[in-house]
Parts: structure tokens; sequence; C-alpha cells
């Protein structure tokens, strides 16, 4: 059996109980980043092996983990926050268990762009997820087809790109167009920051920008 266990964002409070439940009893814990985690773990006082697994290595050991599985053993998988597959690894070892007939089991919790969307202000009876946008290769092409897109959007982006990536959303998109941003969520300097892209891009320019990026963009009406 895989275990695919969210993890708070930032407010350690926010995780389920049934998701300590299961980190107690797995056999395993696989983590994005063994230090990061081991706080998490430290805090709840569980006390099990944790592996690193990460996009660096999910693909030279996803089989081995899939061999000790079919061998009996139980793994849980988390990342350093939020769900595992959303922009995180997950994908290739779940193939993997499906490929052999192994048990997957994922439960619900923090995810961050959920927050962010309903946050927004912005509609989301329809809407598109984007993740991360690629930093050079296909970038430009995705960008002017988003430009037509009339779902509200939601993209994934580092604190340190985040003024770049407005800018671009201005010259497809346009100036007036309504947007959101998230960050820090769940954390004591969460920030929403809604208004045209032009407002939130001149906002972010004028400020040193920390933390975890949710930005939610207002589809053509």
């Amino acid at each position: 059996m895989l275990y695919i266990v969210p993890t708070p964002l930032g407010n350690l409070k926010d995780i389920t109980l049934r998701s300590l439940e299961v980190l107690k009893s797995v056999d395993v814990i696989l983590a994005e980043d063994t230090r990061t985690s081991s706080k998490l773990l430290q805090h709840y006082n569980i006390s099990k092996p944790i592996s690193p697994y990460h996009q660096h290595n999910e693909h030279k050991i996803a089989s081995h983990i899939a061999d000790q599985l079919l061998a009996g053993k139980t793994f849980a998988l988390i990342t350093d926050a939020g769900t595992p597959g959303i922009s995180d690894p997950a994908f290739l070892l779940v193939r993997e268990c499906a490929k052999h007939n192994i048990k997957v089991e994922t439960l619900p919790g923090a995810t961050a762009f959920v927050p962010a969307l309903v946050n927004s202000g912005l509609p989301i009876t329809r809407f598109t997820f984007e993740g991360f946008l690629p930093l050079k290769k296909g970038r430009q092409t995705i960008l002017k087809k988003l430009a037509a897109e009339d779902r509200t959007m939601v993209f994934y982006e580092s604190p340190m790109r985040l003024v770049k990536t407005l800018t671009e959303f201005i010259e497809y998109f346009g100036a007036e167009r309504q947007c959101s941003v998230s960050r820090e969520l769940t954390k004591m300097f969460e920030e929403n920051k809604r208004g045209s892209l032009h407002e939130v891009c001149q906002h972010f320019s004028e400020k040193n920008v920390k933390g975890e990026i949710v930005i939610v963009v207002q589809g053509v009406s």
C-alpha cells in the first residue's frame, strides 16, 4: 500500500487526524526534503524511517520502491508542503504502482491553489491550473494560448520571478486584467493582493517578496 499524504502549507495545525494516523502506521515515509519533514514529524512525535524522494532521484528509485511495496511494505509519500503530485513529485511513483496493481490511497488535505483561488474573488466555477510555467522553452507559446483562455487561470511562481511573470502577463493579457496574488498562505505574514495586473505588479515591485506564490488571473470575459 502506498499512501499519498498532504502536509501543512505552513501552519502545522493544518494536518488531518487521519494523516497523522497513517504517518504513524507505515513502514517508511518518503519525503521531498527529509530536513523539512523531520520538523513536522518531530512536532507530532512520529518516529519512522525517512527516505528521500524528490525530482532528482524519482526516476531512479520508483521501481525499487514498487518492489518493496510488492514485498509487503507500506509507504507514505509526503512533500515539503501541500499535496504530493500538485507541482511536486508523485506522478512517477503512482504510475509505477498502477502498472503493478499496487493499491494507492490519496488522502485529502492542504493544496496551496485552493485557498488562493477561493480567496481571489474571481469566478471559480471553471478554472485551469497551470502550475509553474516553463522558464524558457515553450513559455511564450503557452502565454499566447492562455491570452484567449476564458477560464480563471491559476499559476505557481517563485518570489524571485513574481514581478517578471506579472510583467509578462501584462504584455500578453493586458494591464487591466484582474488578478490576485497570494503568498505565505497560512503563515504569520500571509498576504492576498487583488487588483489589475498593473496594480498588483506595481505593488510587488516596491517590496522584497518572500514565500511561496500563487497567482490567480481572470480569464477573457
